[in-house]
């Protein structure tokens, strides 16, 4: 394996790299869209359809709850970000070195799974599903890593929508249409379609050459060229208040979803009906929060749109609290919150991004850009875990209420940390690359 010098780019590398344009662009975002798709999709089938299925089966809310301990690798992924930064096989390209063993060991497990049964191999399951976690984690760190080194800026709230759209739709694929399946099927069938189609969703990038669309790095040169590492991210004068913005932003998200799906479930919903409200969301109200987040980004700058963002989110949670502390079970009631819910996360999700977008070095995108989302992952899933005992014990009405006043805390904590780190000046590598980008034109 070979590992790219930050400071003096590769000439095999440069050799690879053609002249922007709107051809080369859509290719990339084609790519980004792939690679999305495919890891979201054995994703949300852990995520999105087992805990229903769980629940269905008689199984606690506790050990639902406890699931999201398979999102330990997504929160930890950072301490080996930048191995996947610095170390790949040059001639197959170094986001496509970890790309396709890692989403191919994750079809291999997700196949796998279909010829077991559940119910009487349930050991068997959890340790495979940690082992999958830790391969899409892997891989979200070079897909994250591509997406920084190949959008300009001017396109990263756009790249990030697509990204949003992708989850969308991962979550349509592995959660929806896996409930579905496995209403109609069983467990087998819904299992094999899943991994088929998050394998054929990666083929965009074994048919596209990785340099191009490549940013160039013209960030001022350094008298030794440094290796990736966290501690390079931390020696930053505002490391501390960018980290505590990824931290405090979704505080209180994970004590909504981690228990939403087994909500609905005690509220009398099927599986399939919990199908229909969860895809009908992903692929409708959840695309169109992420295309219009662009808009709006565009039209209020990014800190006004996260503003807007945060306290639209309180105002959703407060609807669930309402509904579950006065028993109100309607259905359309609760279809519309969940719609509402979604368009607002993934809205949420192009905000987020971009700002971590612009804050990550060229000189180790990925290991920038996996820390903070790993300290963004890390606040939802111990709100996930606590999720689970909390409805258990107080009932769902204290849980929710006590996510809406998190939630207006949270936005109110991390929105001063995001204007005292400049986070809209973002990197200076941002700034370089955009002056680059814009002569180049």
């Amino acid at each position: 394996m070979a590992g790219s010098k930050p400071d003096t780019p590769r000439a095999g590398r440069q050799a690879l790299r053609v002249p922007l344009t709107r051809t080369s662009r859509a290719r990339v975002i084609t790519v980004l869209a792939g690679l999305y798709v495919a890891q979201a999709i054995p994703v949300y089938l852990v995520g999105a359809a087992m805990p229903a299925i769980l629940r269905q089966q008689g199984i606690s809310l506790v050990s639902i709850g406890s699931m999201a301990l398979l999102m330990l690798p997504w929160v930890t992924k950072f301490l080996w970000a930048p191995v996947v930064d610095r170390f790949y096989v040059e001639r197959f390209g170094k986001r496509k070195s970890w790309v396709v063993p890692m989403q191919t060991i994750c079809v291999a497990i997700v196949l796998y799974l279909s010829t077991i049964d559940v119910q009487q191999q349930l050991q068997i399951l959890f340790p495979m599903l940690m082992v999958l976690a830790l391969a899409s984690s892997t891989q979200d760190i070079a897909t994250d890593g591509y997406a920084v080194e190949h959008l300009p800026p001017e396109d990263q709230a756009l790249g990030n929508a697509v990204q949003g759209g992708s989850v969308a739709a991962g979550v349509l694929i592995g959660g929806s249409l896996s409930l579905f399946l496995h209403d109609l099927w069983g467990w087998s069938i819904a299992l094999k379609v899943a991994a088929a189609l998050s394998f054929l969703t990666m083929l965009p990038l074994l048919l596209q050459r990785e340099g191009e669309n490549l940013r160039e790095d013209n960030s001022a040169p350094t008298a030794q060229a440094r290796k990736p590492s966290v501690f390079q991210f931390f020696k930053r004068h505002n490391a501390l208040m960018i980290l505590c913005f990824a931290l405090l932003f979704r505080l209180p998200e994970g004590l909504i979803k981690g228990v939403e799906q087994a909500f609905l479930v005690d509220f009398g919903f099927t599986l399939s009906q919990i199908g229909l409200v969860s895809g009908g969301a992903a692929a409708g109200v959840g695309l169109g929060g992420a295309a219009i987040a662009v808009l709006l980004i565009k039209r209020l700058g990014l800190e006004a749109f996260l503003w807007v963002i945060g306290i639209s989110r309180s105002l959703c949670f407060a609807g669930y609290a309402c509904a579950a502390q006065f028993g109100y079970s309607g259905f359309a009631f609760l279809v519309v919150l969940s719609a509402a819910n979604t368009f607002i996360r993934y809205m949420e999700i192009v905000g987020l991004y971009s700002a971590f977008m612009r804050v990550s070095s060229l000189k180790q995108a990925g290991t920038d850009f996996t820390i903070l989302s790993c300290a963004n992952i890390f606040v939802y899933m111990l709100g996930s875990v606590a999720a689970g005992a909390i409805a258990q014990y107080f009932g769902y009405g204290p849980l929710f209420t006590l996510a809406t006043c998190l939630s207006l805390l949270g936005i109110a904590a991390s929105m001063a940390f995001f204007k005292k780190a400049s986070i809209s000046a973002g990197h200076p590598d941002f700034d370089a690359s955009l002056t680059k980008l814009s002569a180049s034109k």
